[in-house]
């Protein structure tokens, strides 16, 4: 259980709202992009092992459609972006250089979006079993969550680095996420802004409700979700009529 979090107290909400023929969801969610504007501290990271290799920088609207297949990708994708990627050997120790300064810098001008942090306590106080999967290096979302007031509400988080190599969009990272939770997939719901979480979602036989303010390179709308947001003062309505 997350520090601070309270399991007598959910278990008696829980428990009430199935006495009255309701059952609280669980819900899953992803962070950057969901949670999170996170993409300044990730294009901060990113131009600063750029510049070390000699190469130009990126401005923040490239960085955000970088974002959503973890700390190698994006950095694949900076290197290709600005002269090509290098091989192998080298993108490991890139990856590793950047994981080193972006932990430590990963709450500078990181910011929870507007109404998250009180949407997500209103729905742990409203009975939700609730878990992160983020494919961000675990460590750093650590950090994130426990900065913002996140950690409370969340027994389980999954990072991109928890299960070996297995992230979205593959579904195995959410089943894993709902058995560590203890729930089922029917009637649960993912929470996220791009295809990666659509496609895990869907193949895991989880419905999935999408941000419009994500980083999604291919507009929320166009992707086929049971529902879409434009604020978290919206989400909880849209989650009672998934």
């Amino acid at each position: 259980m997350a520090q601070g979090a309270n399991p007598a107290k959910s278990r008696i909400i829980t428990v009430f709202y199935r006495m009255n023929g309701v059952t609280p969801k669980a819900i899953l969610f992803d962070l950057d992009g969901t949670l999170i504007h996170s993409a300044p501290d990730l294009r901060n990271a990113l131009n600063r092992l750029l510049i070390s290799e000699g190469r130009r920088e990126l401005d923040l609207a490239a960085v955000q459609m970088m974002i959503g297949d973890g700390v190698r990708a994006l950095v694949e994708r900076g290197l290709k972006a600005t002269g090509g990627t290098p091989g192998e050997p080298t993108i490991e120790r890139l990856t590793e250089d950047f994981i080193a300064d972006y932990e430590p810098n990963s709450t500078v001008k990181t910011l929870p979006f507007p109404g998250a942090v009180r949407t997500v306590k209103a729905l742990y106080e409203a009975g939700h079993v609730m878990a992160i999967c983020t494919n961000k290096p675990a460590a750093a979302a650590a950090v994130i969550l426990k900065k913002f007031g996140f950690t409370p509400y969340f027994p389980v988080m999954i990072g991109g680095d928890t299960l070996n190599e297995i992230r979205k969009p593959d579904p195995r990272f959410l089943v894993a996420a709902l058995d560590r939770l203890g729930a089922a997939a029917a009637g649960a719901v993912m929470v996220g802004d791009n295809a990666n979480d659509l496609a895990a979602a869907r193949d895991a036989g989880i419905k999935v409700v999408l941000t419009t303010f994500g980083y999604s390179a291919i507009p929320a709308a166009e992707l086929g979700a049971d529902g879409l947001f434009d604020s978290f003062d919206d989400l909880p309505a849209l989650l009672r009529r998934t």
